[in-house]
């Protein structure tokens, strides 16, 4: 049986015999657990809810007139070292972070870039984010040199 599936069969009883105080165990009118997240889940806590943290970066990033764009294998793997590192969706944010650093303090002095995409590759720190101009053009390693 899994730790959560035991977790969730847990009572009162339980509770006193692993050394909780009687008078606290019966101010908890209702014992309750939650499931692990899974990779699903993960991946639409980056994209589905209002303040979704790809939305917040997005954000970010127009207001100094950039596209944000994430890669379906970038979102998988950003959720895959989540659950690998077993944090969770609080884990995700460091993530996206780290992923996004360099390219945070370049946008601004940079006037060129228009759109910013975000592969899987970015997200194993494998090799920075494609940075484009208005016209499409890949900006890539010439970066420094555009500004």
């Amino acid at each position: 049986m899994h730790s959560a599936q035991m977790l969730a069969q847990v009572t009162s009883d339980d509770l006193l015999s692993y050394g909780l105080i009687p008078e606290f165990v019966g101010r908890l009118p209702v014992t309750v657990t939650v499931e692990p997240l899974g990779h699903v889940a993960l991946m639409r806590i980056l994209t589905d809810p209002r303040n979704a943290i790809v939305k917040q970066f997005q954000h970010l990033f127009a207001l100094d007139e950039v596209e944000l764009v994430f890669t379906q294998e970038a979102l998988s793997l950003a959720a895959a070292l989540a659950l690998k590192h077993r944090t969770g969706a609080r884990g995700l944010r460091s993530i996206i972070e780290e992923a996004l650093l360099n390219v945070m303090y370049e946008i601004p002095s940079n006037k060129q870039i228009r759109k910013c995409v975000i592969t899987g590759a970015v997200i194993r720190g494998e090799t920075d984010p494609e940075i484009y101009d208005e016209y499409g053009r890949e900006l890539g390693a010439d970066l420094h040199k555009a500004a």
